[in-house]
């Protein structure tokens, strides 16, 4: 019971870091470093007993693997060479915002550019996967102008954000 009590606590080696999830990955896909964005479960996985360990994420978030468990793979509907348990992180992210709102250490509420082109050469900075409006964030880093001479792009700054999770 005491070494329960200590994992609990936090006072055991090799603890997870603070804002880590476990969670299953395709074993192909399982790869330290990678990233991708939670798309959701299949219909399949409804009958899985495994699928709340699968859809611990929130859809549309973008994720960083940091850690692959050693040991056990899963048996998986979906992915062909079953899953395994993996630690992930919600890793910073670059996006283009108004130079006025990009201090270092603020806080914003990420609203995207408003704009309708969809191929012009920011348009993924300001609409980057994984953060979508509304969300809170704080500005870890503002690296600089943001690249291109076109009209729409003066004013902005390319700032590195975290989304602030807000816990209920």
């Amino acid at each position: 019971m005491n070494g329960l009590w200590n994992r609990l606590k936090g006072k055991v080696k090799g603890e997870m870091e603070e804002g880590r999830i476990v969670t299953l990955v395709g074993a192909r896909l399982a790869n330290v470093g990678d990233e991708f964005i939670f798309l959701g479960a299949s219909e399949i996985c409804e009958s899985c007993k495994l699928k709340k360990s699968c859809t611990n994420l929130e859809v549309g978030g973008r994720y960083r693997i940091e850690h692959v468990r050693n040991g056990i793979k899963h048996d998986c509907y979906i992915h062909e060479d079953g899953v395994r348990v993996v630690e992930v992180i919600e890793p910073p992210i670059k996006v283009a915002i108004d130079a006025k709102r990009a201090l270092k250490g603020s806080k914003i509420v990420f609203e995207p550019a408003d704009c309708e082109e969809t191929d012009y050469e920011l348009f993924d900075l300001c609409h980057p996967s994984g953060l979508k409006a509304g969300d809170r964030c704080t500005i870890l880093e503002v690296i600089g102008d943001a690249p291109g001479e076109n009209k729409k792009e003066r004013g902005l700054k390319l700032v590195e954000v975290k989304r602030v999770i807000i816990s209920s």
